[in-house]
């Protein structure tokens, strides 16, 4: 059971070897099991240097409350790093009152303490989690509050549009403006087209939080382990004239433009009687489903036409596949030309994947079950059912209520995007996600 108030410890930096490590308290006893443990009685905030439950010297930093990344006391331990000194420190603090932090406890303190909203909560996790410098940055921008200033304006505009829809609903159509309704139904055009920019934005945090799957396909002998190997700079997937070598799936993480890339070699898809080289290729066509982008490797030398499978496959994909011939060295075929050998093609592949996710970002519709992807999706429906009514002239009253309930509605989804309310599920879902010291 967790008792809110009492005071939590747990590592902070992650595990392994390392110069420094650092044991995090927070709570109101924080600074009594600092004392404890290091015998400094000057609980003021600051920088303190000591031996620590006598298993360590190091530094010892105090925070005071409110002015702490918890809001509550804090002092962190810095110890030496590796995997024994950190350990002892944390079961000393544990043993002087604290209890061991549950994961993400710190920032979801931060959170309850006004210290950080959700989205600035969301980014924290979105910054320790970044794997490419545009995704660091992306996420630095929502811990400043962006995200929050953005959605509070479209929560303000939508508060105003529901405020003047009633008020039209409660005068005689006489004491309005004759363009008044018309001007209401530009205005909630206007919302959904800044609703459905913030949706696009959401995409591409989602692809720069959790990579893009691209996913090398094609036929045996294709050269997508030879792509893979090129594209990743180094020989990470064998490379064989013998069909069927890969027979499993292969995945590295690629950095292009600062878009993080699940690079993802696959077994070559053909009909087979070898029973692991099957798995291999129901695995494959598994992938290739799930991609945000599939490039198609055909070998400029061959002609074979598509097995009918998979044909229906790349078919159903959300987004059509990049069409790649290979070993353009030797023969050059249909679609972009590359070679992994020479090294021809390779850059505007690269480019041609950046534009690829890019597209994405500005026209998939993902059904994210966290953040404020759902709500923002809820509001931009009921705006289309709202604008669907006509605004000009002779509109029947029952349709001005309908789009007042549509505006009402879409204004309480945004108030739930910027903290209105927010359900224990959405939070149990994010802290959740994090680290246990963080």
């Amino acid at each position: 059971m967790v008792v809110w108030g009492d005071t939590i410890a747990a590592i902070a930096t992650a595990p392994g070897r390392g110069g420094v490590a650092v044991v995090r308290v927070s709570g109101s006893e924080a600074f009594s099991i600092a004392e404890r443990l290091t015998r400094i009685r000057d609980q003021g905030p600051g920088i303190r240097v000591g031996r620590i439950a006598n298993v360590d010297e190091g530094v010892i930093l105090f925070f005071k409350g409110p002015h702490s990344y918890t809001g509550e006391d804090v002092v962190e331990f810095q110890c030496h790093g590796g995997t024994v000194t950190p350990r002892r420190v944390l079961e000393a603090c544990l043993a002087t009152g604290a209890r061991l932090a549950r994961r993400g406890e710190f920032t979801e303190r931060a959170f309850l303490n006004g210290k950080l909203d959700y989205d600035q909560a969301e980014s924290v996790l979105d910054l320790v989690d970044a794997k490419t410098a545009r995704a660091a940055d992306a996420a630095l921008e929502g811990l400043s509050g962006r995200k929050r200033r953005e959605l509070k304006s479209l929560y303000d505009s939508a508060l105003d549009l529901s405020t003047r829809l009633e008020h039209a609903l409660d005068v005689d159509e006489g004491e309005l403006a004759d363009d008044y309704v018309r001007e209401l139904g530009s205005q909630i055009s206007d919302l959904r087209s800044r609703i459905s920019g913030a949706l696009r934005r959401a995409n591409e945090g989602k692809i720069l939080r959790e990579g893009a799957l691209v996913v090398l396909a094609g036929p045996p002998n294709a050269g997508k382990s030879s792509l893979m190997n090129a594209l990743l700079e180094e020989n990470r997937a064998i490379v064989s004239d013998i069909p069927g070598t890969t027979r499993d799936s292969i995945e590295e993480w690629l950095d292009l433009d600062g878009w993080p890339i699940r690079l993802v070699d696959t077994a070559g898809l053909r009909t087979s009687q070898d029973e692991v080289e099957g798995e291999g290729v129901r695995r494959a066509e598994d992938l290739i489903a799930k991609a945000d982008l599939v490039l198609w490797l055909r070998n400029s030398e061959a002609g074979e036409p598509l097995n009918g499978s998979i044909a229906q496959l790349l078919n159903r994909l959300t987004s059509q596949p990049l069409n790649l011939s290979t070993k353009c060295d030797l023969v050059r075929g249909p679609g972009l030309n590359v070679s992994a050998k020479t090294g021809e093609g390779l850059d505007e592949l690269k480019r041609e994947i950046v534009a690829k996710l890019k597209e994405k970002a500005e026209t998939s519709v993902v059904d994210l079950p966290e953040g404020n992807f759902v709500a923002l999706r809820e509001a931009l429906t009921l705006l289309e059912t709202g604008e669907g009514q006509e605004t000009g002239e002779g509109r029947q009253e029952e349709d001005l209520v309908l789009t007042a309930n549509a505006v009402r509605a879409a204004a309480e989804r945004l108030g739930a995007a910027i903290g209105v309310t927010y359900s224990s599920n959405l939070l149990d879902n994010l802290f959740s996600r994090f680290c246990v010291g963080k």
